[in-house]
This record gives structure tokens, C-alpha cells and sequence, in this order.
């Protein structure tokens, strides 16, 4: 197995809840431990069944010793599945993505299920917690697919950070890389490069030229990795979720070249959450 080039922070983060739907991302975040070298943390958050400013100091110490139970058993799962360092457990209470945000500072990434294969709900942490996050958050759907591990770029500072995380993933599980550039995007680019639009060659050799430069340090680094790159005279949600069928994995900025509010995720971060048959990782520019 090729190891990375820099230090990482020491754990992966799983956000736990117990559910057979929640074993392909318990899967995931053992594998990701075990390729990283890291140690891993679960993270549980109870919920409170009644109204608030109810007290029950015996309902929750109940609730309290479930959920010790269901990460002890969980840990135990861990381990089985092969988890290499030491398995850690948090428990706390909801909310769900405040908590792993706050529990993130060790985290190197973070780990989720998403119990609808396709389909992320609205309001769910696996929306949520991207926008917030300060680290990687890898959204599981299923078993990883046999394919490659898919990059979406634009040239901002996110699809730089998207593209050094889906390097490092394709490295670890010897997978091909493919970059892929929808280009098609006049509505997120500075006036000065308007006028490529005019001219399609052009403005395929340009952006062609720009994801070649911005895989130079990587090839230099990771000679060994296979790498395809399509430019495509196509929207970028359009382009990604073209490629996406497949993949191991799909990895993109949390906010493109476009802008966009920091507390939301950028248009096509948002859009491969709800529509991308396989894993998703958001990635921070930060």
C-alpha cells in the first residue's frame, strides 16, 4: 500500500447510530482507519423523547446506559471489521452535527451513513454537516463501487482541496483517478474570461491546460496512480453526475468557483449530496 506524503490528524470520526443502514459507513470509516494508519472515534448522539424543560434525571440515565451499550457494541463491531488502532467512543446528545463539528478538531475526516441510497433528505446531517464542518465529510451510500475515484475541479481554492483528498483516496485504495472539469459554467467565472465562451476549442484547450497544471505536483508525487481527465462542454452538476455511476468515490469542494454563503453548500455540493448514485466526500477549502 503507497503511503501519503504529509501528517495527518490522529483519528478518523464516525457518527454512529446502531443501524443495520448504518453498516456500509461503519464499514467505510474502519477501512479509511485502516488504510490512514489512524485510530477511530464513534460518536453516538441520543435523543430526548420529551418536550423541552422536561426533567427525568431516571428516563435519562436510561437513555444514557443505551447508548454506552449500543457504542460498546458498536466498538466491538469495529474492531471485528479490523479497525487497526485504538477505537474510541463519544456520547452525547443531540444535535447530531454540532456535535461532530465540535469533536472534529483530532479528525482527519468524517465519516456518515446515509440511509437512502440516492436520495439525501433536506435537513439531514448528511446536508448539514458539510457546510458546517472544518474537515472532510465522506457521505456512505452502499458498498463502495469498483470504479474510479471521481474529482470534480474548477479551479477554485475548494476543487484544489477536493482534488489533493481524491489523490490521496485513490492512492490509498489503488484506484484510478479521474478529474473531471464541467466547463460550461458562464455564470461563475471572472468577466475577463467571458469571451472563451465564444470560442468552444478554446475554452476547452484553456481549462484543459489549467487541470493538467493543477495535477503536475501530484503526478510528480504519485507516478504510479492512473489518471483520466475529461473536460466537458457541460454544466458541472451535469459533468459529475455523468461519471459518477460506479465510482468508488466522488469527491468535490464544498463551494465551487461560483461563491456562495458560508454557512451553505455550493450549488453542485449540494446537488451531488441529493442525486450521486455512490459515496460522496465534501471537502473543505479551508
Amino acid at each position: 500500500m503507497a503511503g501519503l506524503t504529509r501528517v495527518q490528524r490522529p483519528n478518523v470520526l464516525f457518527g454512529y447510530d446502531g443501524t443495520d443502514e448504518n453498516e456500509p459507513a461503519l464499514c467505510w470509516a474502519v477501512e479509511e482507519a485502516r488504510l490512514r494508519g489512524l485510530d477511530l472515534v464513534m460518536c453516538y448522539c441520543w435523543h430526548w423523547p420529551y418536550p423541552p424543560g422536561h426533567v427525568d434525571e431516571n428516563a435519562q440515565a436510561i437513555i444514557e446506559r443505551a447508548g454506552e451499550n449500543l457504542l460498546s457494541e458498536g466498538a466491538a463491531r469495529a474492531r471485528a471489521l479490523g479497525a487497526p488502532g485504538r477505537v474510541g467512543t463519544v456520547l452525547r446528545r443531540e444535535p447530531v452535527s454540532e456535535t461532530l463539528v465540535r469533536e472534529s478538531g483530532d479528525a482527519e475526516l468524517i465519516v456518515i451513513g446515509s440511509h437512502e441510497r440516492r436520495r439525501v433528505p433536506a435537513g439531514s446531517t448528511a446536508v448539514e454537516l458539510p457546510a458546517r464542518a472544518h474537515r472532510p465529510v465522506v457521505v456512505v451510500r452502499g458498498a463502495a463501487g469498483d470504479g474510479p475515484v471521481v474529482v470534480g475541479v474548477d479551479g477554485s481554492p475548494g476543487a484544489e482541496a477536493a482534488l489533493r483528498f481524491a489523490v490521496e483516496e485513490a492512492v490509498l485504495r489503488e484506484r484510478e483517478l479521474h478529474v473531471v472539469w464541467g466547463a460550461w459554467e458562464p455564470g461563475a467565472v471572472p468577466d475577463s474570461e467571458l469571451p472563451l465562451f465564444a470560442d468552444k476549442e478554446e475554452l476547452l484547450r484553456v481549462r484543459t491546460a489549467m487541470a493538467e497544471e493543477s495535477l503536475r505536483v501530484w503526478r510528480e508525487l504519485y507516478p504510479k496512480v492512473s489518471v483520466r481527465v475529461s473536460v466537458l462542454l457541460e454544466r458541472p452538476r451535469q459533468a459529475l453526475l455523468g461519471a459518477a455511476p460506479g465510482a468508488a468515490l466522488l469527491v468535490v469542494g464544498d463551494r465551487g468557483a461560483g461563491g456562495v454563503d458560508e454557512l451553505l453548500l455550493g450549488a453542485t455540493s449540494s446537488t451531488m449530496l441529493h442525486h450521486a448514485p455512490c459515496t460522496v466526500a465534501i471537502v473543505p477549502a479551508a
